[in-house]
């Protein structure tokens, strides 16, 4: 009796684990491309994949929870997608800043090297 009580305990959790996650899947890395229909991100392993954004997709910046900005490109990318022939679309992009480079500068002379001593 023990054993089919513990035997249906570890049915009943195992099932809810794996509907707790449902169909979704998460695209992780830095914006490399981004326009109004669609986000490129590279990911940590190197492949870049493209996710397909619609007037539905919400976007979450860290730090300002009721900001209405997409991310830019350069900023690391959390996105929670749907999977529909082949084809990834973005129900919800959560970014935050990443490192952007200097402004390059605007010309001028370059700075003279330091007086040697």
């Amino acid at each position: 009796m023990f054993h089919r009580l513990l035997l249906a305990a570890a049915f009943l959790l195992s099932t809810s684990a794996v509907y707790a996650h449902g169909t979704g899947q998460h695209v992780l890395g830095t914006v490399t491309a981004i326009d109004a229909s669609h986000i490129e991100v590279k990911t940590p392993k190197g492949a870049t994949v493209s996710v397909n954004v619609t007037k539905d997709t919400r976007f979450k910046e860290k730090n300002k929870p009721k900001s209405t900005d997409m991310p830019a490109v350069g900023d690391r990318v959390v996105i929670e997608a749907t999977k529909d022939n082949k084809v990834l679309t973005a129900t919800e992009v959560h970014f935050s800043a990443g490192k952007r480079a200097a402004p390059a500068p605007t010309g001028g002379e370059a700075p003279a090297p330091p007086a040697a001593q």
